[in-house]
């Protein structure tokens, strides 16, 4: 059975799921085959209390992503994400603030919206965009987590066209929903420097993703409640063996949303950040019980394995 279907992924060079998994071979230029990003940074506050908290536990964090987006930040709380993320050597990823679910139309907030929720609806919503992307490049940001494959495809032509810098990095959100190789090679084809997967993908299926694309894979190892809780720890070891150059995302399953952030939700927002700097403690023990943790990326490079300035 499915002998046609796997003959025929074969054909346009790409593999099925794997049973025997392969192991990667490939890594990060700096030759790391693993680094730690901490998702759910909101603002300058929790940025801060986050890179004291991973002090604190010992945690290296090579690289941190918000979901409020930029909309929703004062052009000097970009400044001020942009500083601490140089100088503690963090590499730093600002989700677009403009969705389709925040727009006028009522298809988004729909309950059958699915994946428009997301994207961009409409010109006026891909210029809206585009203007969360001067705003944060003039403040000093490079990392953008981007949701919609069309944004993502003028981005990768204003980056060669040199309209943007060539340092910028792109990096796709979860909530893309891409789980196979063929979607995957799509988005690196698109420009994506950076791959964030489905969280309950198994292992047969990172293997088969990372034989057809090249670019760094993003997963969760716990994901919040609503990309449904799943949690990883114990799998940390292989996911790393077979998903080669990967970004292991430490969420909380067990979070009160504070995204978009605003006065109200602060403190929560601050806690809930410690809290994944507890749970990324836990799993840098599963990696160091292992012997992984030389295999770790150093801290203070990005993705051309040069230092962050």
């Amino acid at each position: 059975m499915f002998e046609k279907p796997k003959q025929w992924l074969n054909h346009v060079g790409l593999n099925h799921d794997f049973s025997e998994l392969p192991g990667s071979a490939i890594a990060f230029p700096d030759g790391g085959k693993f680094r730690i990003e901490i998702p759910e940074v909101e603002n300058a506050e929790v940025f801060h209390a986050m890179i004291q908290t991973a002090d604190n536990y010992g945690v290296p964090v090579h690289r941190v992503s918000q979901g409020t987006g930029i909309t929703k930040l004062s052009d000097n709380e970009l400044k001020d994400i942009a500083l601490l993320g140089r100088g503690n050597f963090i590499e730093v990823f600002l989700f677009i603030g403009v969705r389709g679910e925040n727009g006028l139309g009522a298809h988004a907030r729909s309950a059958g919206g699915g994946s428009t929720k997301k994207r961009l609806q409409g010109v006026s919503q891909l210029l809206h965009a585009l203007e969360d992307v001067h705003r944060a490049l003039e403040a000093g940001i490079r990392g953008f987590l981007v949701s919609d494959e069309g944004l993502l495809d003028v981005l990768r032509g204003l980056r060669e066209s040199g309209d943007v810098p060539a340092d910028v990095v792109l990096k796709t959100s979860v909530s893309m929903g891409h789980g196979n190789p063929a979607s995957a090679k799509v988005l690196e084809k698109l420009g994506a420097d950076s791959v964030n997967l489905p969280v309950d993908l198994p292992l047969e299926s990172l293997a088969a993703i990372r034989q057809a694309i090249s670019a760094p894979i993003d997963q969760y190892i716990e994901a919040p409640h609503t990309f449904g809780g799943s949690m990883r720890l114990y799998d940390i070891p292989e996911i790393v063996r077979v998903a080669s150059p990967v970004n292991l995302k430490f969420g909380l399953s067990t979070e009160e949303l504070t995204d978009p952030i605003g006065l109200h939700t602060q403190h929560i927002a601050i806690l809930q950040i410690q809290e994944r700097i507890r749970l990324a403690s836990l799993g840098m023990e599963i990696l160091s019980k292992d012997g992984l943790l030389p295999s770790m990326s150093p801290v203070g490079t990005n993705r051309s394995g040069v230092p962050v300035d």
